[in-house]
């Protein structure tokens, strides 16, 4: 579902509410397994202003025990989900949902507001497991994987409120690199639609004015690729708009698709 033509979707990142989810749930089908443990921070500009962390009683039995490592005695003292609804709805108003691998964490909310009787109807959410994806060459995308790969400490992997606190910073990370004006911009990037950043061809520019090889992160069929790279031209006005020039080291000649690079930035002098 892409984003509705909304201000919220068009607010300088730094400004816009983000809703970051993480559940626990007994096993992995939103239509037969449901939620133990939620937990949402709703932040802006890096502050947090609201926070929801709570054990959900299930409904049906926990399969997933070994995974999240719940005690059966904790989760028979939380309450059952329909008395959070009402706050994790609160929470979420005019916020957008960021969260790894975001379909399935909205399929069982979706599944488990029905069963409170809250309406609740997602807008578009942001993905970083789809974001990292398109971002980083990495063999695996397991949130766990991210963080050691990044150096985020994880204290205890599959609990929501720690997997909050890597999501977020891997949030961060990913903003750092890909310089999105607004949340819309993340979004094309892990849909892959032809929407050509501006700051990349601005980068594009410069390394052609300076004749400096560039480092570029540039999203291939076959995945993230990363190379030097000289720019010998920018055709702005094609489309997409694209990058000419060869490779710094083997000096191969590559034609890339502005709409693919995912950044371009100086090159190391030892590169």
């Amino acid at each position: 579902m892409s984003p509705e033509p909304t201000r919220l979707w068009d607010l300088p990142i730094g400004q816009a509410p983000l809703a970051f989810l993480d559940l626990e749930m007994t096993g992995l089908d939103p239509k037969t397994d449901g939620i133990v443990q939620i937990c949402v921070e709703r932040v802006v500009g890096g502050e947090v202003r609201e926070r929801l962390l709570s054990l959900v009683r299930p409904e049906g039995p926990d399969r997933a025990r070994h995974i999240h490592g719940i005690a059966p005695e904790e989760l028979a003292a939380a309450p059952p989900f329909g008395e959070l609804a009402e706050a994790v709805v609160a929470i979420l108003r005019d916020a957008i949902i960021v969260a790894h691998g975001a379909d399935h964490d909205v399929a069982f909310l979706t599944k488990a507001m029905a069963g409170a009787g809250v309406p609740w109807s997602p807008d578009a959410y942001l993905d970083t497991l789809r974001l990292s994806r398109h971002t980083f060459a990495l063999q695996s995308h397991r949130l766990a994987a991210i963080a050691a790969h990044l150096g985020i400490s994880q204290d205890v992997p599959h609990r929501a409120d720690h997997d909050v606190k890597v999501l977020r910073t891997l949030f961060e990370r990913l903003v750092q690199l890909l310089r999105p004006h607004n949340p819309r911009e993340l979004w094309h990037v892990q849909h892959c639609r032809r929407t050509v950043r501006r700051e990349v061809l601005e980068a594009a520019q410069r390394a052609l004015a300076v004749g400096e090889p560039v480092h570029v992160r540039y999203r291939a069929r076959r995945g993230i690729q990363e190379f030097g790279f000289c720019v010998r031209d920018v055709r702005a006005d094609l489309d997409p708009p694209l990058v000419l020039g060869y490779l710094h080291r083997t000096r191969g000649r590559r034609e890339l698709r502005a709409d693919r690079i995912v950044t371009i930035e100086t090159l190391p002098h030892d590169a």
